[in-house]
């Protein structure tokens, strides 16, 4: 062969770099993955131009019955949401102010239509409507929280806050001058009522004489009724307030200005009580959220009530005030250590309602937490009807 020119000997050294790097491409490339959602990881599909499959985003959407800065329930519950949002290729998107009413059917319907597969309804009063819509969407999976059934695509979960509220019991028993306590409650739902009761009973385990007189607002959150309600507790001797309300803040800051002691839920709400603070029951959704959306992510969700315990921390004790004295932090701190471990049963009988009528035999064991959550009494030493 002759010697070819100088410039076919370039271009012939071009072509050889350019298929040279092109098998380098192809080998490097047949080991290429990408990750889904759910973590699994799948080789890119025969054609690609880029040689890779992009990562599918899942759309979250979220219902709050109220404002997610409440100070209290929907705060909680915001906080879940946020922990949610830091997983890789989610899209959250939440509704604040949702009323438990069609309404609710709406906006999830409208959340679906943004491309949400995953809905958290986090009022009680969200359940029927996501049970409803999700007849219309098998495809999308609701995780509503406290629930008390469940459906085909519709799962509940929900945690023993009554135990964090039987240790607060134990700080407003110890506190009390008047052994008058107080608990301003939004609906009797079974809940609110294993709330009440619980709190009852820590206070009794440490002072015989302590009642708990209770009123219902019938709204979840409403400043001046509580606000109002507190006033009336005050008139009637009570110094040490407890609330099952969305946003106990009103309340919290009702009983300080009063001169009375408190009991917060759902959030730390210390700083709106400087000199009364006790504790308070309060949430911790984060790993929960996470988790479930994990799991349905990953096709392992199965519908079900989950319910938690302070055991898995989903449901803790906030940090105590200054009103709350050192050996009464420790007596509190033995009583937590005995109920985790399962030697302290709450509910363990003799439990007899306001009548005097015995609801859990003497000797019985702690009813399981779904009989618990059928709870439709008040035990002995609370004041106050249940309203039709």
């Amino acid at each position: 062969m002759g010697i070819l020119p100088l410039h076919a000997g370039r271009w012939l050294l071009c072509l050889a770099t350019v298929l040279a790097i092109g098998l380098l491409a192809v080998a490097c490339g047949s080991d290429d993955e990408s990750e889904t959602t759910d973590g699994a990881a799948t080789s890119p599909a025969a054609g690609s131009a880029s040689g890779a499959a992009s990562a599918k985003t899942t759309v979250i959407g979220f219902l709050y019955v109220g404002a997610v800065d409440d100070g209290g329930y929907n705060q909680a519950a915001y906080q879940g949401q946020l922990a949610v949002e830091k997983l890789p290729n989610v899209k959250a998107i939440k509704a604040e102010n949702v009323p438990e009413s069609a309404e609710a059917e709406r906006v999830m319907e409208q959340m679906i239509q943004q491309g949400a597969t995953i809905i958290f309804p986090t009022s009680f009063g969200h359940l029927d409507p996501a049970i409803k819509v999700g007849e219309k969407y098998p495809n999308v999976t609701f995780l509503h929280q406290g629930g008390l059934k469940t459906a085909k695509n519709v799962g509940t979960y929900f945690g023993a806050s009554w135990e964090a509220n039987y240790l607060a019991g134990i700080a407003a028993g110890k506190a009390t001058k008047s052994n008058k306590l107080g608990y301003v409650v939004a609906f009797p739902i079974s809940q609110t009522l294993l709330n009440i009761n619980a709190f009852e009973l820590g206070a009794k385990s440490v002072n015989a004489a302590a009642t708990t007189t209770v009123v219902f607002t019938a709204n979840w959150c409403d400043p001046a009724k509580i606000s109002e309600s507190v006033k009336n507790l005050k008139a009637q001797g009570v110094d040490v307030l407890n609330q099952h309300q969305d946003c106990p803040g009103a309340g919290i800051q009702a009983a300080e200005k009063a001169g009375m002691f408190s009991v917060g839920y759902h959030v730390d709400g210390s700083k709106l009580a400087p000199n009364g603070w006790l504790t308070a029951a309060t949430w911790d959704w984060a790993k929960l959220f996470v988790d479930l959306v994990n799991q349905v992510r990953g096709g392992t969700y199965k519908v079900s009530q989950v319910r938690l315990s302070m055991a898995d921390g989903a449901v803790k004790l906030a940090p105590f005030g200054k009103a709350v004295p050192k050996d009464v932090r420790d007596q509190i701190a033995a009583t937590q250590a005995k109920l985790l471990s399962g030697q302290l049963q709450i509910f363990a009988g003799p439990i007899k309602d306001q009548s005097g009528a015995e609801r859990i035999a003497a000797g019985a064991k702690q009813p399981e937490v779904t009989s618990l959550e059928q709870m439709n009494y008040l035990v002995e030493g609370v004041i106050g009807k249940i309203p039709n």
